[in-house]
């Protein structure tokens, strides 16, 4: 089955509530129009609920007076919502008034809705940076327990089905992180094989990636991946995962036996873990460009919730799939 024909038809069965702070953007709201129509989950829209239905239907949208919207200034909440931003910021100077001025933006409003339990999941980004969308996710919902770093993975869906899953390999880090450590790299690698099986329904086999296979060169940055590996094997006893492994190595059979001959991931990996941003984000782009591969993401991980990034020159379907593939994450979360 096609991926995002999966996840939407996941997300369908758990009818999560994901916020669109960016309520506004025509986009977004063409995206919310077709998301009710589908019914992949229950948008919620933030600002004004007049200007909000004017401009749909400016856009003959024919679905949005179905949408939830919230308007920061009229917030039955909103005094629960600043002391709780109070209570999350107050060593950082943060005080009501100061709170309530940032929760009239609604990047801040939707973080602190899906933290105070009135929403699973935001995706924003269309018209945001990426580090406007995330401050705020940093700040009020925060990392996983027992995680310190955000990365971003990709699906990328092969012609050639040889590879990973019928075609179907997950990268990361390609998007967040420029350098991480071993300890990170560690937590990079578990959660993107969290982020393989919520989203993906797939069975992990995650490599380590390096220009070295089990010794094959030695160099501190050889060491750091072999090190990540040992920390995610004590992190999540149960992940399938081997490294450091070249590439190849890692993706074809023949040559995983004859450099690996006694790794259980090598040749068969499906879940492909980058040494630095560098590598994944080029990897992944001449992937995609001289395979002609499909690349869907990034998807944000890490997070205590899921929270995710669009391209500012995302398209309406691009949008659509993300807040699908949010869905998948919240039911999983």
């Amino acid at each position: 089955m096609d991926l995002i024909k999966r996840v939407k038809d996941n997300a369908r069965k758990h009818n999560k509530r994901i916020v669109l702070p960016e309520s506004l953007e025509e986009r977004t709201l063409e995206a919310a129009d077709q998301i009710i129509e589908e019914n992949n989950a229950v948008p919620i829209l933030i600002g004004s609920p007049e200007e909000i239905k004017a401009k749909a239907s400016e856009l003959k949208l024919s679905h949005i007076n179905e949408a939830v919207i919230y308007d920061p200034a009229s917030f039955e909440k909103m005094d629960e919502y600043v002391d709780k931003l109070v209570e999350l910021r107050k060593h950082k100077g943060m005080d009501a008034e100061k709170a309530k001025n940032a929760l009239l933006n609604p990047l801040y409003f939707s973080v602190m809705m899906i933290k105070q339990g009135d929403a699973d999941g935001e995706v924003s980004g269309a018209m945001n940076a990426t580090g406007d969308v995330l401050r705020p996710a940093f700040q009020i919902v925060k990392t996983k327990p027992g995680i310190s770093v955000v990365s971003g993975a990709f699906f990328m869906i092969l012609q050639d089905k040889q590879f990973g899953d019928d075609g179907l390999i997950v990268f990361a880090d390609c998007a967040v992180h420029p350098n991480p450590t071993a300890e990170e790299l560690a937590e990079i690698a578990v959660c993107t094989a969290e982020t393989a099986t919520a989203i993906g329904e797939m069975d992990p086999r995650v490599a380590m990636l390096s220009f070295s296979t089990k010794g094959s060169a030695k160099h501190e940055m050889v060491d750091k991946v072999v090190e990540a590996t040992d920390i995610a094997r004590q992190k999540s006893p149960g992940l399938k995962i081997d490294g450091e492994l070249q590439a190849d190595a890692a993706i074809i059979d023949a040559i995983g036996k004859k450099k690996a001959p006694d790794s259980k991931i090598a040749g068969k990996a499906n879940v492909l873990v980058f040494p630095t941003l560098e590598t994944g984000n080029i990897a992944y782009k001449l992937v995609q460009r001289m395979a002609k591969a499909e690349a869907i993401g990034p998807v944000l991980q890490g997070m205590a919730a899921p929270i995710n990034d669009l391209s500012r020159g995302c398209s309406v379907s691009d949008i659509v799939n993300l807040v699908a593939i949010t869905a998948n994450q919240a039911a999983k979360s």
